[in-house]
This record gives C-alpha cells, sequence and structure tokens, in this order.
C-alpha cells in the first residue's frame, strides 16, 4: 500500500528519530521509496497503480492507456499520465519504473477521466477517446483527414476495431474543449469512418 512521510509520522510518533526509523524500515526492503515523502510497501504492486501518487493531479494517459485499453500492439514501457500547468515534461525515475507525465490544457483535464479501483488502489485515467486525444495533442500538426489516417493506422498502429467503440458524444465533447488542430482533424475523421461503417 501506499503511506506518506505524514503517515509514518504518526505510525512512528514514540520514537526519538522518526526519519531514523523510516530509513531503517527502507533498509530492511519494508518500505520502497517511490518519491519524496510517498512509500510503497509491496514491492511486487504494478507501477501504474502508483502514477497518481508520484504527480498530482494527474491521469494516466497516451501510450500507456492505449495499451492497457488494448488498442496499440506495442507494450508501453513508461508509464505516461497527464497533467496540467507543470509548464515542461516531468520524469521520474523510480524502483517501480519511469513516470513520465506532459501537460495538457487545464479546460480539457476534466474531461473523459474516470476514477479505477485495483485491490486496495485507485488511480485516474484516461479514457480510450481522451487518451488518443491527448497523443494526438502531442505531436506536429496534420495537415488534412489523409495524414490523420496514416497517423492512426500506420504510426500509432490503432487497431481499426476498436475505434468504432469510440462515443462520439464524448469525442465531441473533447474536441470542443481542446481547440487543438489534431484533436478536430481526428474528429472529422472518426466521423467520417463512422459514416462510412453505417453505410455498409
Amino acid at each position: 500500500m501506499i503511506v506518506t512521510d505524514k503517515m509514518l509520522k504518526e505510525k512512528y510518533h514514540n520514537y526519538v528519530n522518526v526519519y531514523s526509523k523510516i530509513n531503517s524500515e527502507i533498509k530492511k526492503g519494508n518500505l520502497i521509496r517511490v518519491v519524496r515523502g510517498i512509500y510503497e510497501t509491496n514491492p511486487n504492486v504494478s507501477n501504474y497503480l502508483l502514477a497518481s501518487s508520484v504527480c498530482s493531479p494527474s491521469y494516466i494517459s497516451f501510450d500507456f492507456a492505449l495499451y492497457l485499453y488494448g488498442l496499440i500492439p506495442e507494450r508501453a514501457v513508461n508509464c505516461t499520465s497527464a497533467t496540467y500547468d507543470k509548464r515542461k515534461k516531468k520524469v521520474y525515475h523510480t524502483s517501480f519504473g519511469d513516470y513520465i507525465f506532459y501537460d495538457v490544457p487545464k479546460n480539457v483535464y476534466q474531461y473523459g477521466i474516470k476514477i479505477m479501483e485495483e485491490g486496495e488502489y485507485g488511480f485516474w485515467i484516461a479514457t480510450p477517446e481522451k487518451a488518443l486525444c491527448d497523443k494526438l495533442y502531442t505531436l506536429s500538426p496534420l495537415k488534412n483527414l489523409h495524414e490523420m489516417e496514416v497517423m492512426i493506422f500506420d504510426d500509432l498502429r490503432i487497431y481499426e476495431d476498436e475505434l468504432y467503440k469510440f462515443d462520439m458524444n464524448l469525442l465531441k465533447e473533447i474536441e470542443e474543449n481542446y481547440h487543438s488542430t489534431n484533436v478536430t482533424l481526428f474528429y472529422k475523421f472518426m466521423r467520417r469512418l463512422k459514416d462510412e461503417q453505417d453505410t455498409k
């Protein structure tokens, strides 16, 4: 489980030197330091379950979320998340792997995210629609629908069958608040894809 400095200070309040006790527990392997002030007691915990504690506020997105949802074939090694107002990419190297946080516009942050629970852990994650929009936001602006199609299927290698499951109402809400060339182009691409499916 995740524990903080505050929790440990309360637990070890009878010790003369609390930090000496914490360091002792780290050496014994009972505590694993994640980042400053945050510790984990389970050495085998999945890295993404700790992401929201590494940098807050944040939610899992981009390549890692696309991989978790089965939208792309490649396994994402680093846990990628979205945050806002950090001004630049933030990278944390930890015992549980690397965590990468990218800024997204603050006004779109709240759309297309949900909280999930796994055992005693809770974490925020983007919906498939939001994760792909976040990914496209980080890329150089595309010019037309053909370039978007190449990006989606050839470069990102998104499974086409998964796109048909996308919620167009949610996608429209994300697009309207993102104010991103790529996200707007992707919404138009998805409308065309859905229209083609409906005519079959």
